[in-house]
This record gives structure tokens, C-alpha cells and sequence, in this order.
């Protein structure tokens, strides 16, 4: 498997790409004073409030609050993960992605044997399509097909094919060794490969970018197993990746919801009614991995579960993940379905109006765990109110901070009746730090707006927004002990990562802090509007950082001075005296 991108390869690419004409061949632009404007990409809007800073190589929406850099940009735009967003960008300026393993390895041979899979993948599905429709053998598979209620044109939509009740039906066809890798052959010791998938009916897997990377394959009969996935290879990860979402973004590439299913056939048989947002995991529970991948594109998710008990206890299961994936804005429903039923065999029996009424109609989240966690359980009682927290609590842990949250742990008040019970955020809080005046919202700024930022937040925005400064601090070898000012731990860890990794501007300088704690800090900071011209910038820069340390020494000065007359300073708060007093 290829290793990492390396880090300078990623710095590399933000400084040589042009954010504005990456997004303009995406989302047409137009030039305001210093800016590029456009109607944003990623919610609805009448009028332009989407916009681009080339010196900053930053993007911004003042109506949804979407921010980043290029990379950022192509993983909200094009639904992509962080690697696959590096990838398009290295396409965009025709450049190869290198990966390192310890030492560097060339990014050719990685990129070849990547290659040499997925061609292998789109061999081995040609093959398993033609012995489905020419076949001896694939007759069988059609019949069952034609039973299943599935035509030719839904077969053909998701590639389904028929492997032979053979030993070596692939190994005689195909390189053995590339086989293997691609998990299409097992190996035992002493004993010849032979194919994986055997008489089963073949179900191949796709990525968003419709690269085959796995297969799936069912047995016609009942024997066991029923089904059968591809191992764990170079390209599969079933712990990433879930079935029918490639042909799903097909249909619509931004549904409104997901509805996750148990199985291949219940995704190709709703398909086959018209429903074109199911998708299945892979032979495994749906992890937060999944959860996080089919949130990019649909804002509510839908557990679809069989009734029986085997249903219930995987509808439980999927809470861990799910309230580990909840951020704001999304939404999770729970659709149990009636007894000795499952999506196909409903959605012959009841019609599509009202399977589509059913998923609409799902219990939310809350309900279902309120509804779980209480079963059982008498709230009349002390000793069961305590046990409901006990069960509800961990759960709601696990909620990342937001509304939903505080409104969760409040309805856990109400039914335990335990008033001690903390809830950790408050939500009016919560909502006058997320929502934005509508001088921001415009994308316009306040006159008096620059005379409330405080003097750190100037130099901690300038920093960030031309980290060359970083220089000017440098130069002053200033000694920081001692030095307290509101942001004081922020500015010196940007510092301490501008001398680490060099950024060659803020873009890059965001990408440094990609899924760490000061992240929403940074782009806030980058956002700022300053109003300083260029070259104006190190003076400004050169006065807020002075002003800082002059009033955070004197700060420092009269608290030690005030301790020594009170009660005595220690030798390593006199020589800090002393310095302060020479530096001053």
C-alpha cells in the first residue's frame, strides 16, 4: 500500500496552485475591489456572498460560513476526503502525488501498481458481466435475477456479473500475483491459488470516482456463507467504504437524505422502484467512517433495520457512531421495519408512496434513544431514573458540542427529574457565537468594526494572514517569560509552527493546522478584514506587537513589585524583575 503524502509536497501544491482560478473553473467568478465573488456553492442564495481572497489564497461565505483553502474547497465541492482532494489538486496543475515509507519512495511505481489494479478490477467485473449474459453457467444467476424482480437495465446499471463454479476461471486468465493483491485469489500454503469467488452472483463495489475497488458475492442458494466480500487490499477498506454510493451520486449528486440498508439486493431492489438513495455497509455495522462519508453528501441519514431481533440489536449498535458523528446540521433517523420483512420484500407489498412515507416519517434519533435507554425501566422510581442516566449518559458524552446537545442532556433532566444534572453548554451562547451580524453576512464591514479588535487580535490576524512576520519577532529576541496578554498561547504557537514549518503563506499556514483545537481560531483570524495596505502591513504589525509587550511588562512589573512589598520575592522572580526593568 502507498504511504503519505508528504507534508512539503502539500505545502508545495497551495503555494503553486491559484486558489481563485482553481475555484473559477468550478464556480464561475467575478472581480469586486480585491476579491473574487460568486453565489456560493454549498447552500442557495440570491445574491453573491461567496467570496475569494488571491493575496490570502483563502475562501469565505458570509451567508453559510464555508472557509478554507484550495484543498478545503475541492473536499466540500467535490465531496471528496483529504487525500483524494490533494490528488485532484496535483491534477489540476498536472503533477504526480509522491508518497513516502520512511524514506521516499518514487511516486511512479506506486502510482503504476495502482493502476495495475484498478484495470485488473475492471477486467475482472468485464469478465463476471459476460459470463452473467453469455455464460452457461450465468443462467441460473439470471433466473434468480428475474425472480428478484430486478431487470436488465438496473443489472446493467450496477454492473452485476456472475462468477463460474470454477477453481481457476480468473487465475488462468490474469496475472496470479496482481490477483492476489487485489484479494480476487487465496492463497493456502502448499497449495495452488485458486479464485475467491466461486458460482456466486457478483456484486462489484465502486468508489466515488467509479473505480472498482472490491466485490461482493452471493451464493443462489442457501448454502453458507450467503454472502461474501473482498478482503482488506491496497484498494478496500470496508470500514470506509459502503455499497451503491457511487451509483447513488449518479442520480443526485446532493440528496436530501441517505437511507442505509443491510444488504446489496435491498439497495438494487429499491433502486429497481425508483429509490435511488439507498446504500449498504460492507458486511460489517456502520462505523463513524461511513456515517462521516455519507454526511458530505446528504444532510439526514436514515437506519433502515429489519424488525426481528437480530434488526432491533443492530439499530442499538449504530448509536455509538452515530452520536459520534452528529456535528450541527445533521440529522439521524431510525426506520424499524415490521416483522418478517425486509426493504425489498415492503416495498412490493406496500407500494413506493408508502415505503417513501415510512422513511419520511422515521423516529428521530432522540426519540428512539429516549424511547431504548428508558424501555423497561420505572421512572417513578429513584432507582430507575438513576439507571436511565447511568444508560443515557455515556451516549451523550460522545455528542460533539453543540445545540443539540445542550437540548439532549435537558431532556435527560426532565425524565430523570435530577435537577443537579450539568448541561454543558448553554445554547443562547452557542447561537450568538455561530450566527454572524448582518454587516458580516453581506460580506460588508462596519467602520467602527476595526476599533474593536482588540491589539492582539491585530497582531495575531496579521501573523497569520503574511506569516513572514514571523521574521520580525525573530529579530527582536524577545523573552517571553513572564509575558501574559490575551491570545498570548495562540501567538506563540504560531510562531513556534511558522519556525517549524515555514509557511509560505496563509493558505498553507491553515493546512499546518487542519483538525487541531486552534483551526476555527486560524480561519477566523484569516478572515479579518484589516483594512491595511500592504505596504503598511509591518508597521502595524511592528506597533500592536510593541504596544503588547510594553503593556503586558508593566503588567508583569507592578504584580512582582506589588508581591515583593507583600510578602517577598523568590531569586528567579528577582532576576525576572530585573530583566523586565532592563528591558523597559
Amino acid at each position: 500500500m502507498s504511504g503519505r503524502i508528504p507534508r512539503e509536497f502539500i505545502d508545495e501544491l497551495l503555494v503553486r496552485v491559484d486558489i481563485v482560478d482553481l475555484i473559477d473553473s468550478h464556480v464561475p467568478l467575478k472581480k469586486t475591489g480585491n476579491n473574487f465573488v460568486a453565489r456560493c456553492p454549498f447552500h442557495v442564495e440570491k445574491t453573491p456572498s461567496f467570496s475569494v481572497n488571491r493575496k490570502k489564497q483563502f475562501f469565505h461565505c458570509f451567508g453559510c460560513g464555508a472557509s478554507g483553502n484550495a484543498i478545503t474547497f475541492l473536499m466540500d465541492f467535490s465531496h471528496l476526503d483529504f487525500v483524494e482532494a490533494v490528488e485532484d489538486l496535483a491534477g489540476f496543475i498536472g503533477v504526480d502525488v509522491p508518497r513516502e515509507s520512511g524514506d521516499y519512495q518514487p511516486s511512479s511505481s506506486n502510482k503504476d501498481k495502482s493502476s495495475q489494479l484498478y484495470a485488473l478490477m475492471e477486467q475482472a467485473a468485464a469478465f463476471y458481466v459476460e459470463q452473467l449474459r453469455t455464460g452457461n453457467e450465468g443462467k441460473k444467476a439470471v433466473e434468480y435475477l428475474k425472480n428478484r424482480g430486478v431487470d436488465s437495465n438496473c443489472a446493467d446499471s450496477f454492473m452485476l456479473g456472475y462468477a463460474p463454479d470454477q477453481w481457476k476461471a480468473l487465475a488462468s486468465r490474469f496475472d496470479q500475483a496482481l490477483l492476489l493483491e487485489a484479494g480476487l485469489l487465496v492463497s493456502k500454503e502448499g497449495g495452488q491459488p485458486y479464485d475467491r469467488f466461486r458460482g456466486r452472483l457478483m456484486f462489484p463495489i465502486r468508489d466515488k470516482r467509479a473505480r472498482i475497488i472490491g466485490f461482493g458475492g452471493r451464493v443462489l442458494d442457501d448454502s453458507l456463507p450467503k454472502y461474501l466480500n473482498s478482503p482488506e487490499t491496497p484498494l478496500f477498506h470496508k470500514g470506509k467504504e459502503v455499497y451503491g454510493l457511487y451509483e447513488l451520486l449518479e442520480k443526485n449528486s446532493k440528496p436530501q437524505r441517505i437511507l442505509i440498508v443491510e444488504g446489496y439486493m435491498d439497495v438494487i431492489a429499491l433502486a429497481q422502484f425508483g429509490i435511488h438513495y439507498a446504500v449498504a455497509s460492507l458486511g460489517t455495522a456502520a462505523s463513524q467512517a461511513h456515517l462521516d462519508l455519507l454526511f458530505r453528501f446528504a444532510p439526514e441519514l436514515v437506519f433502515c433495520f429489519d424488525g426481528d431481533k437480530a434488526g432491533r440489536e443492530a439499530a442499538w449498535r449504530a448509536m455509538e457512531p452515530a452520536f459520534s458523528s452528529l456535528k450541527e446540521g445533521r440529522q439521524i433517523r431510525i426506520m424499524l421495519l415490521p416483522q418478517h420483512h425486509d426493504p425489498d420484500s415492503l416495498v412490493r407489498e406496500e407500494g413506493v408512496d408508502s415505503f417513501v412515507t415510512r422513511v419520511q416519517n422515521a423516529e428521530t434519533l432522540s426519540d428512539y434513544f429516549f424511547g431504548h435507554v428508558a424501555n423497561d425501566l420505572n421512572l417513578s422510581e429513584m432507582e430507575g431514573r438513576a439507571q436511565l442516566i447511568n444508560k443515557a449518559r455515556p451516549y451523550l458524552e460522545k455528542l460533539p458540542e453543540s445545540i443539540f446537545k445542550d437540548m439532549m442532556f435537558t431532556r435527560l433532566k426532565q425524565l430523570s427529574g435530577w435537577g443537579r444534572l450539568d448541561v454543558l453548554e448553554n445554547a443562547a451562547t452557542l447561537v450568538s457565537n455561530k450566527v454572524p451580524n448582518q454587516a458580516h453576512k453581506q460580506g460588508k464591514k462596519r467602520p467602527q468594526d476595526n476599533a474593536r479588535l482588540s491589539t492582539a487580535r491585530v497582531a495575531i490576524a496579521l501573523l497569520v494572514q503574511s506569516p513572514r512576520l514571523a521574521e520580525i519577532v525573530e529579530q527582536q529576541e524577545i523573552d517571553w517569560n513572564g509575558l501574559e496578554f490575551p491570545g498570548a498561547p495562540l501567538f506563540k504557537n504560531i510562531l513556534q509552527l511558522i519556525a517549524e514549518k515555514n509557511p509560505a503563506n496563509t493558505a498553507v499556514l491553515l493546512e499546518c493546522y487542519r483538525n487541531t483545537a486552534e483551526e476555527k481560531s486560524i480561519k477566523a483570524l484569516a478572515l479579518l478584514d484589516l483594512q491595511v495596505s500592504d505596504d503598511n502591513i509591518d508597521t502595524v504589525f511592528c506597533d500592536a506587537l510593541n504596544a503588547l509587550l510594553t503593556r503586558s511588562r508593566d503588567a508583569c512589573i507592578a504584580k512582582l513589585l506589588d508581591k515583593d512589598r507583600s510578602q517577598g520575592l523568590s531569586a528567579q522572580e528577582k532576576q525576572l524583575l530585573r530583566n523586565m526593568l532592563t528591558a523597559k
